[in-house]
């Protein structure tokens, strides 16, 4: 699956200029999108006001400081159904599907102006940002394993255990160990999306 591709969609110039908009990361959000893959972002998008529209592009933000972590294309805006009763609110919702990430080596944007979860980007802004993330890295083959010791009685049992353990844990606690296809020597240990030292004694 690959998501990571250049916007490439014409569009014709809207007289508002609001076609190219910031989206802040809800708190606590960036750890979830950096520890599992994710096609899209699903937001709750501002009830009053100017929203983006389908075909907009986005830069997707943190906050505090600053920084570029994703560019999106937002692909459907709706309203979200709340849980409970029909008298309760509707939100409106905003999807917004990647184009390109870059959670790992986030790009400071703190020359923004950026006035709520969601707000209109100057298009020479968007392009300065995207001008700054550069081209994406070439992709490359990577083995990546999950180990994990387990006592049972069968085989088969062994791996309905070992399921258990990952639904149960999950990357927040799991070690992934990962390297380029063919360079095991360059294995590398990953828990809640960074590396991390597995080896007690370089710790001592």
């Amino acid at each position: 699956m690959t998501t990571d591709t250049a916007d490439r969609t014409d569009r014709t110039t809207r007289t508002d200029g609001a076609d190219t908009w910031a989206v802040l990361l809800p708190p606590g959000r960036l750890e979830a999108e950096r520890l599992v893959h994710h096609d899209t972002l699903e937001l709750i998008a501002a009830a009053e006001g100017a929203r983006p529209r389908p075909g907009d592009q986005v830069a997707v933000l943190t906050d505090a400081p600053s920084r570029l972590v994703a560019l999106g294309q937002v692909t459907d805006i709706g309203d979200l159904l709340p849980e409970g009763p029909p008298a309760e609110r509707v939100e409106p919702r905003l999807v917004i599907t990647y184009t390109r990430r870059s959670f790992d080596s986030p790009v400071l944007a703190d020359a923004l102006t950026v006035d709520g979860p969601v707000t209109p980007l100057d298009p020479t802004a968007f392009q300065a940002l995207v001008d700054q993330l550069g081209p994406p890295p070439p992709r490359q083959s990577w083995m990546v394993s999950l180990d994990l010791p387990i006592e049972a009685g069968s085989s088969a049992e062994a791996v309905r255990e070992f399921w258990a353990y990952v639904q149960e844990l999950g990357p927040r606690e799991l070690p992934a160990f990962v390297w380029p296809s063919g360079n095991e020597l360059a294995m590398r240990a990953f828990v809640l999306g960074e590396e991390a030292n597995q080896d007690p004694e370089e710790d001592d």
